[in-house]
């Protein structure tokens, strides 16, 4: 199966419409039902009501339901506007695919298309008391998830899209993406090697960034040409049309064989935006926006940066600390690894840079590293995080004024070092 339909299959949960179309289809399943076998249902379905009673439920579920769904709208786009001009524009596809507001808003058109359903057959002659009765035990069962679902709704709305609700999504977005990096760098394959001469070039057909590489179809595609794949633009990496994908060698297709080179671009999923998904610095890159935003001098949020560092902190922790596999299931894919260098910078420099002038800022910083350093498994881990530390200090001495923030930053970037 191509990668870009599995993505799209993947993220088919996340889409409002799909749970419309869930809680759509039950709707229409139970009208159905209610119409076509109405006679033949038992006659305790056929209690006694009063003319016009299941209308009368059905019309006010139906009026309401418009209303509801037009707050619960005004409600989102609000909270997505929020997130991008309060703490970064990054966020707002996290929102997006919320499930407690999708399933709010598939809850409350379901209920109307019920509604109107409903609403359609009572209109038909001939429509027996056991299949008025069915309808409107459905209408009450209806009423009641509607009124379950805008209570936890209503409930939720307290939060989401606030600034700590949008720094927890980030950061548990970061984190899952941090732990299945830190579990396989390789995405399935192996370390990159150096590359012989003469190899030849997968070259990208369209500008944007690589979302998604398929390891195990690389592998198929070189265990079928006996050749070995190596991969030059893992995910996050933004390529032109023409950049290069990866390189074979070994053989492989001829130049000529347009469907087997289209097979290994189809590997690679480019498109106009990052994910999440195996990016493991997009989410970092987000906390670090959510930090510098809340830096600069019209919001002038030093708290929110320092939460951000703290959630930075803690995504950095599982990178450090998660137990890699050893496994691996594609020895024909070379894939390179994110440097942890990369990682520590995306998050770090950009808020070290703006909370300069700011010693609170700074003295997070240095803790933040304290913490990182006493965890790092070797040497190398250890200097990247002491070289952030010296940048930081750094940044400090040209921003701060007064002595003792300075010394203050100064001794905290002592303890770093002392950490080893």
């Amino acid at each position: 199966m191509e990668i870009g339909v599995r993505a799209f299959l993947a993220r088919l949960p996340e889409r409002i419409w799909f749970r419309l179309a869930i809680y759509t289809a039950l709707a229409l399943v139970l009208v159905a039902f209610s119409w076509g076998l109405g006679g033949h249902l038992p006659e305790a379905f056929g209690f006694p009501l009063a003319q016009g009673a299941v209308q009368s439920v059905l019309e006010v579920l139906a009026s309401s339901m418009l209303a509801v769904t037009t707050f619960s709208l005004t409600a989102m786009i609000s909270a997505y506007g929020s997130a991008a001009r309060g703490t970064t524009p990054r966020a707002t596809q996290l929102l997006i695919s919320d499930r407690t507001s999708q399933n709010a808003l598939s809850t409350f058109l379901g209920a109307f298309v019920f509604a109107i359903l409903g609403i359609v057959v009572l209109g038909v002659d001939g429509l027996t008391d056991q299949a008025r009765g069915l309808l409107f035990i459905g209408a009450i069962l209806m009423t009641a998830l509607v009124v379950g679902t805008l209570l936890h709704w209503i409930h939720h709305l307290t939060t989401f899209g606030r600034v700590p609700d949008v720094i927890d999504r980030v950061e548990r977005a970061a984190t899952d993406a941090a732990r299945a990096y830190a579990r396989d760098p390789h995405l399935g394959g192996v370390a990159p090697v150096a590359v012989p001469d003469g190899a030849r070039v997968v070259r990208a057909t369209l500008a944007g960034s690589v979302t998604r590489v398929d390891v195990p179809l690389l592998e198929s595609i070189a265990a079928e040409e006996g050749i070995e794949i190596h991969v030059d633009a893992i995910p996050g990496s933004y390529v032109g049309k023409g950049s290069a994908l990866a390189r074979i060698t070994g053989g492989g297709p001829s130049s000529d064989d347009a469907e087997a080179w289209e097979r290994l671009r189809g590997a690679f999923l480019v498109e106009r935006h990052r994910t999440y998904e195996q990016d493991p610095r997009l989410g970092l890159v987000a906390l670090a926006e959510i930090g510098s935003r809340a830096l600069s001098p019209s919001t002038n949020d030093p708290g929110t940066a320092v939460e951000a560092l703290g959630a930075s902190e803690r995504v950095l922790t599982v990178l450090l600390t998660a137990e890699a596999d050893s496994e691996c299931d594609c020895p024909r894919v070379h894939v390179p690894a994110v440097a942890f260098e990369d990682l520590v910078e995306d998050v770090l420099r950009p808020i070290a840079r703006d909370g300069a002038p700011l010693v609170e800022v700074g003295l997070r910083v240095q803790k933040v590293l304290v913490h990182l350093v006493a965890l790092a498994p070797d040497q190398a881990h250890r200097d990247v995080l002491f070289a952030a530390s010296s940048r930081a200090v750094e940044r400090a001495e040209a921003a701060l004024s007064h002595p003792s923030d300075l010394a203050a930053v100064r001794a905290a970037a002592d303890t770093v070092f002392a950490a080893e």
